[in-house]
């Protein structure tokens, strides 16, 4: 499709009509045979946080309207009534749209700390409402005192695009200790690339809430093609991406980026009025093990600490890539020593080949591997930490002249392995991405994809399995309309389902929704 098509409906094709507001299932009597002017509110078919009976105290984080780039600016205070450590905190975001209104990308900061980054739906022009939870408990250290809180849901209103986006988030507390997998400190970098650790750190995480978007070419990195091809958004060498994250220039740290797309993606948010693409409204940081590097970062003075994309067309800009350090201290020593022992950086393969034709073709292949490992010397002993991280990609782009049909199948793997003192985690991401989007007759716009989110997870002791976990989370989607015409010409219509699924030794979740013309058809459990 062209590249004016593309922007235009993925930034902000709420202005197109939809369907039935309902809060359960229709009948297939209720579902009409075009979107009209109201649908479904927003509903994901991923599980809501776990929370503990019992006591609990909420605070109210920032309530706001985002209206342009003003972000909110206010105070967070801690419970009153709950003590200083807690077993949970659940963080909730309640939110309201009406009008015409693009998709928005948003953070919010609590001390500096990035403890939830988000995307928003697109209305209809009677209004939506949606909610979003997060498990922030990892972040309690930050929560021990009073804050400064900093949130901004980037936006414009004007005479065309209309909707405010009115939001309130708030923190449930229960009180209680927290389990071994919080961590006692959560660190920001100084200037934006400078760390101190304590120096008694003998575990050090780095998570990066790594996004491409800000309406340019990266917000759809995954079709950028090589310089050679005939192609709206080009990036250089394509459309292999990865997050490096670098100590004092050393290689740390590499990861894939999810590829995320947001709610006018794919030139046609009639896709997602209803169902969001796999973590569109809760975006997930990348993790790094960085405990390899706790002997060098632990020597009290202040380190380099740099988070960078590769495939990015050399100063051009899109992606954030804000950076926390959760460390994990040993109250029995002042001092933790010890060293950096194995860096074993593989070579970066990255290529696209470009075939030209009546379809236009690129595929491509990358692939990279690191292995870290290092002591530390703790009161409890010696322990030692090998990471290994191996990623790889495949994807063939295909597109016509004039892009009026453009299609991507596509895979992403990232396998990790983190061994400590023979505990060995080790996890298996898969994401996959298969759609095309084409102009037909009538100027009519279809597209059809489907998006995969899948990890498996195993902890062994010595070599035998002692917990697992499998995830899947599917989504399809098959939408039509007409582009180029007012809203109530359009005549669209689509099917849009999810499929979550979390099976392992902690139990079972598995639940499917689907919808038709914007309208919830099908929300069903299996567990």
């Amino acid at each position: 499709m062209k590249r004016r098509i593309v922007m235009s409906m993925l930034a902000g094709a709420a202005l197109l009509a939809s369907t039935l507001l309902g809060t359960g299932p229709a009948r297939a009597a209720d579902v009409p045979a075009e979107f009209g002017t109201d649908w479904h509110d927003p509903v994901t078919a991923a599980p809501p946080v776990e929370r503990p009976s019992g006591k609990s105290c909420e605070v109210t984080l920032a309530r706001a309207q985002f209206r342009d780039f003003t972000p909110y600016r206010g105070t967070y205070t801690p419970p009153d009534g709950c003590g200083d450590r807690w077993s949970k905190v659940v963080l909730r975001l309640d939110g309201k749209v009406k009008g015409r209104q693009y998709d928005r990308l948003g953070y919010l900061h609590v001390g500096g700390v990035e403890i939830f980054r988000t995307s928003t739906p697109q209305p209809s022009p009677d209004g939506i409402e949606w909610s979003v939870e997060k498990d922030v408990t990892r972040y309690g250290d930050t929560f021990q005192k009073s804050r400064d809180v900093e949130m901004l849901i980037g936006n414009v209103v004007d005479d065309t695009y209309t909707g405010v986006l009115d939001v309130t988030v708030t923190l449930t507390f229960y009180p209680g200790r927290p389990d071994a997998a919080s961590p006692d400190r959560v660190l920001t970098l100084d200037g934006g690339t400078t760390l101190t650790t304590p120096r008694n750190s003998e575990r050090i995480v780095a998570e990066v809430y790594a996004t491409g978007s800000g309406g340019g070419c990266e917000e759809y990195w995954y079709l950028t093609v090589p310089d050679p091809a005939p192609y709206s958004c080009k990036a250089g060498q394509g459309p292999y991406r990865e997050v490096q994250i670098r100590v004092d220039g050393r290689l740390a740290g590499i990861a894939t980026p999810f590829p995320t797309v947001w709610t006018g993606g794919w030139s046609n948010p009639f896709l997602w009025y209803v169902i969001p693409g796999p973590r569109a409204f809760d975006i997930k940081p990348i993790t790094y093990d960085l405990t390899p590097f706790a002997g060098l970062l632990n020597d009290g003075r202040p380190h380099r600490v740099e988070v960078s994309v590769v495939g990015v067309p050399e100063g051009q800009t899109g992606w954030s890539a804000p950076v926390n350090v959760l460390v994990w201290q040993d109250e029995r020593r002042a001092r933790v020593t010890g060293a950096l022992t194995v860096h074993k950086a593989g070579h970066l393969a990255n290529s696209s080949v470009y075939t030209p034709g009546s379809e236009h073709r690129v595929d491509t292949e990358g692939a990279h591997r690191l292995t870290v490992a290092g002591y530390v010397d703790t009161s409890h002993g010696r322990v030692t930490t090998t990471v290994s991280r191996s990623l790889a990609h495949t994807s063939e782009h295909r597109w016509t002249d004039g892009e009026t049909s453009d299609g991507l199948t596509a895979t992403w793997t990232d396998d990790e392995s983190v061994t400590v003192d023979g505990l060995s985690t080790r996890t298996h991401r898969t994401y996959t991405m298969d759609g095309t989007t084409t102009l037909g007759a009538g100027d009519r716009l279809r597209t059809v994809l489907t998006l995969g989110d899948r990890a498996t997870t195993a902890v062994l002791r010595d070599g035998r399995r002692t917990a697992w976990s499998r995830l899947d989370d599917t989504y399809t989607g098959d939408a039509t309309y007409t582009a180029g015409v007012p809203r109530d010409q359009r005549h669209a219509v689509g099917t849009t389902s999810e499929r979550y699924r979390l099976h392992g030794s902690h139990g079972c979740y598995d639940r499917t929704l689907t919808t038709t013309q914007g309208v919830l058809t099908t929300d069903h459990r299996r567990c």
